[in-house]
């Protein structure tokens, strides 16, 4: 059963956001990602300072559980059938904490982390059943786990080669045709997939 949980797996209020490198940012993983749970993802960092970082995967889709039945897990009515929420595998750590990721519009509490001035990430049940009962953000997405890394881990990873990053946008965190999320990411960037090298270049 899916728990929607009221931590966060880092601290719910920012210490100085000179602190928080690349959070607000999309990670893209490179061709070059041997890690079967990252190949092409697009990630939203959440957090990223010098305790580690935190991020969820836009671009898998959840194929095990759609909105309604995970309503029905959490004994949340929904008042519309028309309230949908979409659903991604948001990454490999504690795959059973459910995460919403959401316009910032009036979700700022305890257990709200704002991410920037217009993203925020949610972990707790009442935006559920205010997205259920058709009062929720005006763009949200829901993900089953998140993405994590230890003091440094991620730095090293982005020197191996392993990730590039760029700015987020509505599309690439809100939008659907997931299929080519990776693809649009990169290309923010200025250059196709197939030009990218595999391996870290030196001057």
């Amino acid at each position: 059963m899916v728990r929607a949980v009221n931590d966060l797996p880092f601290p719910s209020k920012r210490n100085g956001a000179a602190q928080d490198f690349l959070g607000g940012q999309m990670l893209v993983a490179m061709p070059s990602m041997n890690d079967s749970r990252f190949e092409r993802t697009v990630i939203f960092m959440c957090s990223h300072s010098e305790k580690g970082a935190m991020g969820l995967i836009v671009n898998r889709p959840a194929t095990h559980i759609t909105f309604p039945e995970l309503l029905g897990q959490l004994s949340i009515e929904r008042s519309s059938s028309n309230t949908e929420l979409p659903i991604n595998m948001g990454g490999p750590v504690e795959t059973g904490r459910g995460f919403v990721l959401h316009s910032s519009e009036d979700f700022v509490s305890d257990s709200t982390l704002e991410v920037t001035s217009e993203i925020s990430l949610t972990a707790t049940i009442d935006v559920l059943r205010a997205i259920a009962s058709g009062r929720g953000p005006r763009q949200a997405m829901l993900a089953l786990g998140y993405a994590g890394w230890g003091p440094g881990q991620l730095e090293m990873e982005i020197l191996a080669n392993g990730w590039l990053h760029c700015a987020a946008d509505d599309e690439l965190l809100f939008g659907g045709d997931l299929d080519t999320k990776w693809v649009r990411a990169i290309g923010k960037l200025g250059f196709s997939p197939h030009l990218l090298s595999g391996e870290a270049g030196h001057a």
